[in-house]
């Protein structure tokens, strides 16, 4: 997979993929990911991305020609299955969408600034849009990492047991359930009989148990969602 990410700064991008897991991922070249400086397409002599609105009204517009130029570029170079525009109003951003992005092979992820970009790029040129949740952040490139991050979790030889994911939060509409490490008692504090006996199938059932006993207390929504599927 790659992951073209085109930002206003990028460095803020910069973190969350030089450590653990998406660091790993990367330097096996398991997925390609690629920031991109959008000051390289501005218009002018100061590489000017941002204008005023038509019509007033407080708050910068980032400009049409410097991201759609960005956009183009790549695209010459391959095909892309989702340009991605991380914003507030787009659709929420959840398990079964990061498990269908997963198995695509290349996405484009733009990260809005100031309030937004121009609506001409979302009618013509963005076909998906996604919403981390309902709260504004100063920038898309926050999101963009949450987005990918989900992402790449999920492909094949990045996690070390690959079905580690599969028993994630949210997987089939279910919160996990608790989980327990040595020692097997602590300050008077004991882990659950079940988890010691060494019965894998009578685990497995208390596991799904717990699942779906958190869920209808801490998550009722989700827990309704997964009754009715």
């Amino acid at each position: 997979m790659r992951i073209d990410i085109i930002s206003a700064l990028p460095s803020l991008l910069e973190s969350p993929f030089s450590d653990s897991i998406l660091k790993r991922a990367i330097n096996n070249a398991l997925v390609s990911l690629v920031i991109h400086d959008l000051r390289e397409y501005g218009v002018g002599k100061h590489r000017q991305i941002d204008d005023y609105q038509f019509g007033g009204s407080a708050g910068m517009v980032m400009t049409v020609e410097p991201i759609y130029n960005a956009i183009n570029k790549l695209k010459k170079e391959r095909e892309y299955d989702e340009i991605i525009y991380m914003t507030p109003d787009g659709g929420r951003f959840d398990q079964p969408m990061a498990n269908e992005l997963s198995l695509k092979k290349n996405l484009m992820i733009i990260c809005g600034h100031y309030k937004g970009i121009d609506h001409r790029l979302r009618e013509h040129v963005i076909t998906k849009e996604i919403s981390i949740g309902d709260y504004v952040l100063s920038g898309g490139e926050l999101a963009a990492a949450v987005v990918s991050d989900a992402i790449i979790r999920l492909l094949p030889g990045v996690l070390n047991d690959e079905s580690s994911a599969l028993s994630d939060s949210f997987q089939d509409n279910l919160l996990a359930p608790p989980v327990y490490t040595r020692p097997s008692e602590f300050n008077g504090w004991k882990v659950p009989d079940i988890l010691l006996s060494g019965n894998f199938p009578e685990i497995d059932k208390w596991r799904h148990e717990q699942a779906e006993a958190r869920t209808k207390q801490l998550r009722p929504d989700l827990f309704k969602k997964n009754q009715s599927s």
